[in-house]
């Protein structure tokens, strides 16, 4: 079932809660709950060079961010909710979304060419939901969306245990995954979990985030703790990728105070029900801490010989941006190391990238970024 990308003609892939419908504010909505913040381990070192650059493949674009490639194809999402598949010279729709509030859904394609669409939380808070928002979609080139989940409605019944908002059954799914079992992976950053939904809409929770006591950055204003204060922070679970080991990785936000260099990368065995990423623990269990030192994490993308490609919102925090600061975002190439951590890492196309929003490998190792997540944008294809 889906579309198939060979079908397609002529184509031969908040402060600590956050305000869901303002544009500057509509970042705090993938932390849909930070209440957080205390110290962190740095990040790995950089590997020397940068000779990489951007070559457009789709521009003109409002508000791109979800990326997947299917063969020699990518698909992309816009802000509406529209969804297009490019060959790098023509473009084509495949479908629309609802519910996505103003914000892009996250997309994935699967082996057999069929793309599914993950809309976030729609709506003020306190207010009904959007139709149609938090829901996991089949994308078939042609036909009206298919709706595969509702994400809220499973969490309604799944509480987070370690919720710092006063609002447990919350729900913004973020990162979406597709396996090769036809199953489907989606990261959910109110709730910090990751869940396993399978084709006839059934739900599993596959992995539980716990919060981390981070320090408060300073620069945060009278309104905030004091700077070095320890704060209790949530994960914000935004984003979701399989790596070549078949594991799945999923990476962090962070919520309020949003501290830079405090976001995570978990790796989850695969088959997994119910494991806990603890970083107190984080060497434990069927969900171990595979990389530190991040900041503002939205989207992953798993790569060959073990790379990830990462992306960073705002390389100074998504709440340095929200009030004001730099638009600069941040894309690395995170290698392996030994013992299944992660080595080093490489900065691509440093400063190049305002607010990117997602990323892609195609099978060939050619890799794809879209930004800026909000107003006019393009898809890249990064050369490395």
């Amino acid at each position: 079932m889906g579309w198939s990308v060979e079908g397609v003609p002529h184509l031969g892939r908040r402060c600590s809660r956050g305000n869901r419908m303002g544009v500057r504010t509509r970042v705090a909505a993938l932390a849909a709950v930070a209440l957080a913040g205390s110290v962190l381990v740095a990040g790995q070192a950089d590997a020397g060079g940068n000779h990489s650059s951007l070559k457009p493949i789709a521009t003109g674009l409002n508000g791109p961010r979800g990326v997947s490639t299917y063969k020699n194809l990518v698909i992309y999402s816009v802000t509406d909710g529209s969804v297009y598949v490019t060959n790098g010279r023509k473009s084509v729709k495949l479908g629309k979304v609802p519910g996505t509030g103003g914000f892009p859904p996250a997309i994935d394609t699967n082996k057999w060419g069929t793309t599914y669409a993950l809309t976030g939380a729609g709506g003020e808070p306190g207010q009904p939901p959007v139709p149609g928002s938090s829901t996991l979609y089949r994308m078939r080139y042609g036909k009206t969306p298919v709706k595969v989940a509702d994400i809220a409605a499973y969490q309604a019944h799944d509480p987070d245990p370690y919720n710092q908002a006063d609002s447990p059954t919350e729900s913004n799914p973020f990162g979406v995954a597709a396996l090769s079992d036809g199953t489907v992976l989606v990261s959910d950053a109110a709730n910090n979990d990751l869940l396993r939904v399978w084709p006839n809409g059934h739900v599993k929770t596959v992995a539980r985030l716990k919060p981390r006591t981070v320090k408060v950055p300073a620069g945060l204003g009278n309104e905030a703790p004091p700077a070095g204060t320890p704060f209790v922070a949530e994960a914000v679970a935004t984003s979701v990728t399989v790596g070549s080991d078949g594991y799945y990785y999923v990476g962090e936000l962070r919520g309020f105070p949003a501290t830079p260099g405090t976001s995570e990368i978990w790796r989850i065995r695969p088959g997994s029900v119910g494991a806990v990423c603890d970083p107190v623990k984080p060497n434990k269990g069927n969900c171990q801490r595979y990389a530190d030192g991040y900041t503002s994490i939205v989207d992953l993308a798993g790569g060959p010989h073990g790379t990830l490609a990462v992306v960073q919102l705002a390389r100074d925090s998504w709440l340095a941006f929200e009030s004001g600061g730099s638009t600069i975002g941040s894309l690395y190439l995170q290698y392996p190391g030994k013992n299944h951590k992660a080595g080093y890492k490489r900065e691509l196309v440093r400063g190049q990238l305002n607010l990117p929003g997602g990323t892609a490998f195609d099978r060939w190792g050619g890799l794809y970024v879209s930004a800026p997540v909000f107003g006019p944008g393009a898809v890249y294809k990064v050369r490395y």
